[in-house]
């Protein structure tokens, strides 16, 4: 069996991008008969950047949400929340002390956040959030570790503590490996740029058809009137549409750009039924979920229980080596 581990960032509810680009290919992975994974709400991540006890708490039920509703099986997968493993902090402690300042000062991630924000915002935790992460993963003997290219540092961290840890106390941690997806799917937002919620661009599938509806319409396109044949390669709506239909339905909307006298509010209505057909039983289940919390709650604590087992195993090997 081989040991997966992927973190989740508790901002809010995944938009589509999210559900594309990582939620889908990350439940598949953990599908594999092989993997053991490990899935968890990096809600003490989020703390860095949400200092709203409520929101910080709604966002994490509305990620979990998200995955469970999106076919995640906790049959299959240890999925918990980060808070909820108290053992992490007290190895990110240890693990402070094991590593070097100058590491922290040249992490890409700490230098561009930082350098958007005034001094007296900068926090500790900013600074130390490669640590924390650090624990994330060798808490749980992680060997490979799903990560964008935009944190392959941090795993490079994650790496280098735990080797001189080994150093100088023997084998104690697994060295992870991280596991970048070069052909990750980028998914544009309704202006053409990548989806985010850092540009304000993203597309809820999880809203009510009338909040959705208004969310697809306004995505950004091209004065080409009505009447006229239009490109459906330069188009938002196109895109977007070819991310979720069948070759045929891709067929016909790419004939009914070329043929004229097909508006973009036309094509707008259509990706919005698809996106209704396509993630109904997502959307009802979401739904059903956030109504009820406390049955994300029980399939969150029955995972850090799971996610505890390991983390005590880890902490006590750790614990020992350094004499308490």
């Amino acid at each position: 069996m081989t040991r997966v581990l992927t973190g989740i960032q508790s901002s809010g509810i995944p938009h589509l991008g999210n559900i594309l680009g990582a939620i889908k290919p990350a439940i598949e992975l953990s599908n594999i008969q092989q993997n053991e994974s490990l899935f968890f709400i990096a809600d003490f991540h989020s703390l860095t950047t949400v200092k709203d006890g409520m929101l910080l708490r709604e966002n994490t039920y509305a990620a979990a949400a998200s995955w469970l509703a999106c076919g995640l099986d906790t049959s299959k997968t240890i999925f918990y929340r980060q808070s909820d493993v108290p053992e992490v902090c007290q190895l990110a402690w240890f693990l402070n002390c094991f590593t070097p300042i100058p590491m922290l000062e040249n992490a890409h991630s700490f230098k561009d956040k930082s350098e958007k924000l005034s001094k007296d915002k900068i926090s500790a935790g900013l600074f130390n959030y490669p640590i924390l992460m650090a624990a994330d993963i060798l808490l749980y003997d992680a060997e490979i570790v799903p990560v964008g290219k935009d944190q392959k540092q941090h795993l490079e961290i994650t790496r280098d503590i735990a080797r001189s840890f080994n150093s100088q106390y023997g084998d104690t941690f697994i060295i992870p490996e991280s596991k970048i997806n070069e052909n990750v799917m980028i998914i544009p937002g309704i202006d053409g740029q990548k989806m985010s919620k850092s540009y304000d661009n993203t597309i809820n599938i999880f809203l009510d058809d009338k909040a959705l509806r208004k969310n697809v319409m306004k995505i950004v396109t091209d004065s080409i009137p009505m009447e006229e044949p239009k490109n459906p390669d330069n188009c938002n709506v196109y895109k977007i549409y070819s991310l979720l239909a069948s070759t045929e339905e891709i067929k016909n909307m790419r004939k009914n750009y070329e043929g004229g006298n097909y508006g973009y509010g036309h094509a707008k209505q259509a990706l919005f039924e698809l996106i209704q057909t396509t993630f109904s039983s997502e959307r009802k289940r979401y739904n059903e979920l956030i109504s009820d919390k406390k049955v994300i709650d029980k399939f969150l604590l029955e995972g850090a229980e799971k996610a505890r087992e390991i983390a005590k195993n880890t902490l006590g090997r750790v614990r020992v080596k350094l004499g308490y």
